[in-house]
């Protein structure tokens, strides 16, 4: 068995990763199984916020489902409001000058321990998030243990740049000796949203960034999510961190989240959803008493070139991981494909085959890749998608809801392949579902041209001839890019390997989750001169 204090596949020296989950060995299925016995015997229970170091329940509750089965009743969560925003907000902010003036080494072990906690328990929050999101087993535990790694990286980065705290020359007076440093100081309080698709790396990254720096955090996840930042939380406090430094809020986004968000006691914010919701955040974080940061990852249009030089057995698997992974809901999912005119038949045949022997169904059972969507409002946006399709375009493959036997008790659609007229607005809207539209070109110079005039520009594929991928490089815009990659497309970023972040309308700061430049954007520079 593999030792549950490591990685996940470590005792067999596999390191599981994003880009090396499709040929695990059979101790992670072995573990996987276990752990979803445990969780299936927890199912139901109440999952309360916590607020101040402690549980806290309200006496509105939704009832939290399985996309897979909309009979199994994952938990029961409170319906918060933005009484408990505030309550949050103002522990947080009571945390924060203890927390803020603690030896950052402190922190940095603090967190280590978290990070320590969710390796251990990678197997249940990995069998609980394939429940409640639809994940397959792979993508679960890959999140799970990507959260930890990012919470490591960020401990190393900020030991590396000790403390981000810097001595610079003396000023040159005589009689008088001037003693110059220059520090990165935190914010204070923090509010971290994050969205349904990975509700454990994209809360425990940022949450991890945000603590290590010496800010306090008050955290929300999707409702559709809420059991993941519940055992989230419960690992924070079982790490030790102190009561109000971490905190856990849960509602509609259209109360709690809003109250969070413009909640003037916080001092900065990480957004991870659509870009509508991010702009609107990012407007109102400039337009107040003075300028406050926000971090806002605001999805992808992903495109994916093939020439006529490309390996297209290795294109078309890296194009049907990144397109239907996740049943297409990660924000780098690929969802437009320029091929070159001459190979395009070739490659749609490739595409085809590979989409249509994809299973689908129940994704904690190791036979099936791909679940469900996530709840009915992304089922419903799927059955618009596909009768647009059939009024002004033709579908390759897939393009029907899946809604046969136990399928019909879920989220279930097929993933598709289609061409449309490039006008539609199919073409230009993220969907966040299992959708790749695909449009013939001439050249790399016209496949260029249309894959950059997305206002979004998080990720983008590449297959090609050598040269041309450099061509490629030089001239794409987007933050995330990959060339010849039969792993995936577009996705598969993984801490310390490929920094995700996007560019134009699908991030705020230019600079990258998991990358070397990510923890300054949570602190502000303070000089410092003392004349003795």
């Amino acid at each position: 068995m593999t030792d549950t204090r490591k990685p996940a596949g470590a005792a067999t020296g596999y390191r599981l990763t994003y880009s090396t989950m499709f040929d695990p060995p059979e101790s992670l299925h072995e573990r996987f199984e276990a752990a979803l016995d445990e969780v299936r015997g927890e199912l139901g229970a109440n999952h309360p916020m916590h607020i101040d170091g402690a549980e806290v329940a309200c006496d509105a509750l939704f009832d939290l489902r399985s996309p897979i089965d909309q009979r199994i009743l994952v938990g029961r969560v409170p319906l918060g409001n933005a009484e408990h925003a505030a309550a949050a907000v103002y522990a947080a902010g009571t945390a924060y000058r203890d927390w803020s003036r603690r030896p950052w080494r402190e922190r940095v072990d603090l967190l280590r321990g978290a990070a320590r906690l969710i390796e251990e328990r990678v197997w249940k929050l990995s069998a609980a998030l394939s429940i409640e999101v639809g994940k397959n087993r792979m993508e679960s535990l890959g999140e799970v243990q990507e959260t930890a790694d990012l919470i490591n990286w960020y401990c190393d980065r900020f030991e590396e740049a000790d403390g981000f705290d810097r001595i610079l020359p003396n000023d040159p007076l005589a009689g008088y000796t001037s003693r110059n440093r220059t520090r990165l100081r935190p914010h204070g309080v923090w509010a971290v949203i994050a969205p349904f698709n990975f509700p454990y790396a994209l809360a425990g990254g940022p949450i991890g960034a945000a603590l290590v720096t010496g800010n306090t955090v008050v955290f929300k996840t999707a409702s559709d999510t809420a059991l993941a930042g519940a055992l989230l939380m419960q690992v924070f406090h079982d790490a030790g961190l102190p009561r109000g430094v971490v905190n856990h809020v849960t509602g509609p986004g259209g109360s709690i989240g809003d109250a969070l968000a413009r909640h003037p006691g916080v001092s900065g914010i990480t957004f991870t959803g659509s870009h509508e919701v991010g702009m609107s955040i990012a407007r109102e974080y400039v337009a107040g008493r003075w300028p406050r940061p926000c971090i806002a990852e605001m999805g992808g249009k992903n495109a994916t070139i093939v020439t006529a030089r490309a390996d297209l057995e290795r294109a078309a698997a890296g194009i049907v991981r990144s397109a239907f992974g996740l049943q297409g809901q990660k924000c780098s999912a690929c969802s437009r494909l320029y091929v070159h005119k001459d190979v395009q038949a070739e490659l749609r045949e490739r595409l085809v085959a590979l989409t249509e022997a994809v299973r689908v169904g129940d994704p904690t059972l190791r036979e099936n890749w791909m679940g469900p969507v996530i709840n009915r409002a992304a089922h419903e946006r799927y059955r618009r998608a596909i009768a647009a399709i059939g009024e002004s375009g033709q579908a390759h493959a897939g393009a029907r809801l899946l809604d046969a036997g136990d399928l019909a008790k879920g989220w279930f659609v097929a993933p598709t392949i289609a061409s449309l007229p490039h006008a539609h607005p199919l073409w230009h809207e993220e969907q966040f579902l299992p959708l790749l539209l695909e449009h013939p070109v001439g050249s790399l110079d016209e496949a260029l041209e249309l894959a950059n005039g997305s206002n979004l520009a998080l990720a983008a594929g590449f297959y090609g001839g050598e040269d041309e991928a450099g061509v490629f490089l030089d001239r794409i815009e987007a933050g995330v890019t990959y060339v010849n990659r039969p792993q995936g497309a577009t996705t598969g970023a993984w801490p310390g390997y490929q920094p995700f972040g996007g560019w134009k309308g699908s991030g705020s700061t230019g600079k990258a989750i998991g990358s070397w430049w990510y923890l300054p954007l949570y602190m502000r520079e303070q000089s410092q001169t003392v004349v003795d």
